[in-house]
């Protein structure tokens, strides 16, 4: 692994025990993250995109098993760590901001006490010093009157404003690796806007790498230098975020752009993918995404497309969309 290599994730699979078997709902999966860099992982619901997130940290609660593959953090792999090592990774070196911020904070505990801990857990310094630094963080991520708000409880913020807090909470170590589970989708546009800023310029002043999960495809645009599109547990494409995004080659790609508003002319028509993805219990043979393409072909009942490197990215189909 490079010395710019942040996370170097190989072979993951993560899966789901029940009374049938054991399902894929990471199926393979390989990429790295590199110093400063921010990598936008996208693709529909249930495409397998979130249990990646939770696989990397290692917060994979039974009946899920996370039962091959590698997940290198500074030479370190984070599936052979003790847990009392990854408690001292977690919320210092890497940060997990999660879709919920009810899965960050405790309701019982003021938002003070709850970032200070998250300081103090990590840091030698004084109480004053981490209330000094939480209310710094607060104030980055837009929170007025941050002094004040620290005294407050969860349930005195609104869904927006606390999960404002739980950015706020997962930058405030400057952790090496953030990974992101949609975490703007309840923020308004100017709050997203500002947090997108926020996460870019901490990116290029600390070198953090970041891996961005959602399924906006304009946020992605905006802020991710890569892009990682995940189908039914797989990364079908994989590049620079102009290369990919601009001129798709995989057709679950070219679907996701044009069935998404921000990606059309005003007024066009929005194209919609046939069908839904499958459930991890009931995936097809050969190409996973076969039932709903435009573009497959005989092979692609029969044989699972291995990735291939074309046109300075990585993608896996039989018959990709034209260059």
């Amino acid at each position: 692994m490079t010395a710019d290599i942040v996370l170097d994730v190989r072979g993951l699979k993560t899966v789901f025990h029940a009374v049938d078997g054991a399902w894929p709902a990471v199926d393979g999966v390989d990429f790295t993250v590199a110093r400063g860099e921010i990598l936008g992982l996208v693709g529909e619901s249930g495409s397998g995109k979130s249990v990646t997130g939770f696989s990397l940290v290692q917060l994979i609660d039974p009946p899920g098993e996370i039962v091959a593959g590698q997940v290198l953090f500074g030479g370190t792999d984070l599936r052979a760590a003790s847990e009392d090592e990854l408690r001292r990774l977690r919320g210092d070196r890497i940060a997990m901001i999660f879709q919920d911020p009810l899965m960050t904070l405790n309701p019982v505990l003021s938002v003070g006490e709850q970032m200070t801990e998250a300081i103090l857990e990590h840091r030698r310094c004084s109480r004053a010093d981490a209330l000094a630094q939480a209310a710094a963080a607060l104030a980055r991520v837009g929170i007025s009157s941050p002094e004040a708000r620290l005294k407050q409880y969860p349930h005195e913020f609104s869904g927006g404003m606390r999960q404002r807090v739980a950015i706020a909470t997962a930058l405030l170590n400057d952790p090496a690796l953030i990974i992101a589970d949609e975490p703007t989708t309840a923020l308004d546009v100017t709050i997203q806007a500002q947090i997108l800023y926020q996460v870019q310029k901490l990116s290029r002043e600390t070198g953090a790498a970041v891996i961005w999960i959602t399924h906006d495809l304009a946020v992605v645009a905006e802020l991710a230098d890569r892009v990682a599109v995940m189908y039914a547990g797989r990364i079908v494409e994989i590049g620079a975020a102009d290369v990919v995004l601009d001129r798709p080659r995989h057709p679950y790609t070219l679907g996701l752009l044009n069935s998404s508003a921000a990606m059309v002319e005003p007024g066009a028509r929005l194209h919609q993918i046939d069908g839904v993805a499958p459930r991890i219990d009931s995936r097809p043979s050969g190409c996973p995404f076969r039932p709903r393409c435009t573009r497959s072909l005989a092979v692609c009942a029969d044989v699972d497309p291995p990735p291939q490197a074309q046109d300075g990215r990585t993608l896996r189909c039989h018959n990709p969309v034209p260059a």
